[in-house]
């Protein structure tokens, strides 16, 4: 893949990017002036930038060691002060910061494993004959790579191999994989497994050396088996896709200056074929069906008979450079929630940080349930040897009720069924302690929250039991459609005095007020995106001028904020997404969404389209290191702390992409066939707890349809689910391009259409009377009020 920004080779190849410093200048707009006239500003200390800062490279860097996961460690790591380290693979130089597509950010350098290793010069040493004969080897063929490529890994010559066995006493070799925006990996060698290559590059240096480490720089998991089954490789660490300052974090952890602390958010199986999902995953384009139901990662490895021993790295694996023991757990009833009390201590010779995890076992009962469920998480502050930390975690009674979608118990109803709840706690879904006390439900079932049927599937012939059989599920079932209830007349503004949307920022104008003086062709208007202006790729939204609001762009990119290079400013990298969930640490993700929005306002840019956070459904979904994990609480927490930190900045985030994304093939036509239960408990839970807990100002929908209905024309999904059932006061955007009828877009809900819209077609339902004003009203409210709420 060509990318300007890792291929500017200064002498010595130390570092694969390249700094452009510009003059911005200092100014200090008035409320939507920075948009209006795309003003830039200083956000730092004395006026200094905090776009691709110092500042922000090291929270990058911070944040990237603080996720990544010791996978494997026999001793050998941390490694020892004036060892001297070979690095094998050509990913040790062609180091991948991100995936492609809107992840793929512009930023000043980029830190590869070599310079990582070269700054920590003279404590530690690299065998530089080695790295040369890659620097080369990536030359001469970087104009042969195409797009969203790789380099093939080379053959490295047994002389080469030797000379580095004989002058240094560890060899590290990097594996690494891309993956991007449109497209799906594979379940075939060089991409889910190793290639034919690469298993002779790892065979060649495990015979030449005495000791080994591997380093995964991927995006998502891949075949892993052939670390574990080796006993001459003698640590791993999973680096993940870990921004502009990764091979830094790298070093950091191999050289022992940062104590590794990430667990793991996913599930790391044997094979493709041992994931759940992996049967049907590419048995059509068209449509994609969701057998494995609510047994998705975790939930299905440790309920279902056989599927255990499947498992390389349970979730919530990762080890540390020290020892930490937990005391038996003690949960008790306060009020509406459990309460689990842990004390954590590090019992080891270094300083580390620990994560403790509560789970719940709920009774099968009638509607068959996962042996565990995550509940709640805590990752303790930085113990000393020695050191102690209390850990007191709560949750409602209420997150342990299952979701009846065919009236087992009660229909579309969220139900405790009989029988005691028991609770755990640990430091993965495998090593746990239980907890002496149990939650005990004595009636049959208990309705927790009574709902309605929504998003019904028709074309879902069956999903997985709790013991591993299909349950067949009955066909052409419609959901209870809620007619949108009746709008009063718009209020007239007072003595035709023509108000601008600052009177309704200061108060003195309502917004009903203010958008009863829209002509219906500005409200059409304020139905679509615009054009770019200023620095901006992707458009925005507002500007109308005649009543005051401001034209506000957007900016792409979960990993940052993406600016062209074209515009000669760069901007911080972060890591992956998966990489910041498996921090476990939603104040440090608030940090780095907080710094991501400081960038975003610097360069005159109001929303932020980001969080992405898609359940890992596939390991093979071709975005997911956009997204988080495997587990709806996990996801959903991480995102609302990522929201929060935005939009204390004043900057909106964009959730997305709601609902069901979890395959890029053919995604704006590809129907996600899954059963109501799944949907609410699996794939919109993450989105609940984000919208309850992170009260996003914009949320974007999705371009797959789901059981038939196109999720930005999905009344049920946008209107009664996200609005009536969650409570959202946001506004709604679709993804952008997406192919839909706008006008069945502005029934659903869905307020608003990216890049642009389709204004013939809402003129012409509102002359036909399949829309009247009032709907566009509706629409144009919800945008106007994220406008408001810009900084």
């Amino acid at each position: 893949m060509k990318d300007i920004h890792r291929y500017d080779l200064p002498t010595g190849f130390h570092s694969w990017g390249h700094r452009l410093v510009g003059e911005q200048a200092q100014v200090r707009p008035a409320k939507w002036n920075r948009y209006r006239y795309s003003l830039p500003c200083s956000l730092g200390p004395e006026g200094t930038r905090l776009t691709g800062s110092e500042q922000h490279a090291a929270l990058s860097r911070k944040a990237a060691a603080e996720g990544m996961v010791l996978l494997e460690n026999n001793g050998i790591l941390p490694l020892k002060c004036d060892t001297t380290v070979a690095l094998f693979g050509i990913g040790s130089l062609d180091y991948l910061k991100c995936g492609g597509g809107s992840g793929m950010v512009y930023s000043r350098s980029v830190t590869n494993l070599f310079a990582g290793f070269a700054a920590k010069e003279p404590d530690y040493h690299v065998y530089e004959p080695l790295s040369s004969f890659y620097y080369h080897y990536a030359l001469a063929r970087l104009h042969q790579l195409g797009q969203n490529e790789t380099f093939q890994e080379p053959d490295v010559p047994d002389a080469i191999v030797m000379d580095a066995a004989a002058r240094a006493s560890v060899a590290v070799i990097t594996v690494y994989r891309f993956s991007g925006e449109g497209y799906d990996r594979k379940p075939e060698k060089g991409d889910f497994y190793l290639s034919d290559r690469e298993e002779k590059l790892i065979r060649q240096v495990t015979e030449a050396f005495e000791h080994t480490v591997v380093v995964l720089n991927i995006g998502a998991p891949m075949d892993v088996s052939w670390i574990r089954d080796n006993p001459k490789i003698d640590g791993a660490l999973l680096a993940w896709q870990a921004g502009m300052e990764g091979g830094s974090a790298i070093a950091d952890i191999l050289c022992g200056d940062v104590n590794p602390s990430g667990k793991l958010t996913d599930t790391f199986a044997r094979r493709y074929d041992d994931y759940p999902s992996a049967q049907g995953y590419f048995e059509s384009d068209d449509y994609v069906c969701y057998y494995e139901d609510i047994y998705v990662g975790y939930r299905y490895f440790e309920t279902i008979p056989g599927a255990k021993e499947k498992v390389i790295y349970p979730f919530g694996y990762g080890l540390s450079y020290t020892r930490f023991a937990l005391s038996q757990p003690e949960a008790t009833p306060v009020g509406d929630n459990i309460r689990v009390h842990v004390t954590v201590k590090n019992v080891g010779k270094v300083a580390g940080r620990e994560v403790v995890q509560v789970y719940y076992s709920a009774p099968q009962g009638k509607l068959g349930k996962s042996a565990l469920e995550l509940a709640a998480f805590h990752k303790t502050c930085l113990l000393a040897p020695g050191e102690q930390e209390a850990v007191e975690l709560s949750f409602p009674v209420a997150s342990m009720a299952s979701y009846d979608d065919l009236g087992k118990c009660a229909p579309s109803c969220y139900v405790l069924e009989q029988g005691n709840y028991r609770f755990f706690a640990g430091t993965n879904c495998r090593e746990l302690q239980q907890a002496l006390w149990q939650y005990s439900v004595k009636e049959e079932f208990r309705v927790v929250q009574q709902l309605s049927r929504q998003c019904f599937p028709h074309m879902l012939k069956k999903r997985m039991g709790s013991n591993g059989s299909f349950q067949v599920l009955p066909a052409c079932l419609s959901g209870e459609k809620v007619s949108r209830p009746e709008r009063g007349p718009e209020p007239k503004a007072d003595n035709d005095q023509v108000y601008m949307l600052e009177k309704v920022a200061e108060g003195e104008a309502s917004l009903d007020t203010f958008v009863s003086q829209l002509s219906d062709e500005e409200l059409i208007g304020l139905c679509s995106g615009i054009f770019t202006h200023g620095v901006d790729n992707t458009g925005g939204i507002g500007g109308i001028d005649r009543l005051g609001i401001p034209p506000v762009m957007t900016a792409d990119g979960p990993a940052g904020i993406r600016l062209e290079p074209e515009t000669g400013i760069a901007t911080t990298t972060w890591p992956s997404a998966t990489l910041l969930a498996c921090t476990w640490d939603p104040a440090l993700i608030t940090q780095v969404g907080a710094a991501g929005a400081a960038e975003a306002k610097e360069n005159a840019l109001g929303i932020w389209l980001a969080p992405g956070m898609n359940i890992h459904r596939n390991p093979l979904s071709g975005r997911n290191f956009e997204y988080f994990s495997e587990d709806p609480l996990l996801t959903g927490k991480m995102a609302a702390a990522f929201v929060r930190g935005v939009q204390s900045m004043g900057i909106a985030a964009t959730p997305k992409h709601l609902a069901c994304n979890n395959k890029e093939t053919n995604r704006m036509h590809c129907d996600s066939r899954v059963s109501e239960r799944a949907l609410r408990e699996i794939y919109l839970r993450p989105f609940e707890l984000c919208v309850r807990e992170g009260s996003p100002w914009l949320i974007m929908t999705a371009y797959n349809i789901i059981n038939g209905q196109r999720c930005c024309e999905s009344y049920e999904l946008l209107e009664n689910i996200l609005r009536r059932e969650w409570g959202y006061q946001g506004a709604v955007t679709s993804d952008w391009d997406v192919p839909c009828d706008q006008s069945e877009c502005v029934l659903a809900g869905n307020d608003i259409r990216m890049p642009a819209g389709f204004p013939e077609r809402l003129r012409e339902a509102l002359n036909e009377g399949k829309l009247d004003r009032n709907h566009l009203v509706y629409c144009v409210k919800h945008t106007l009020g994220l406008i408001l709420k810009l900084d």
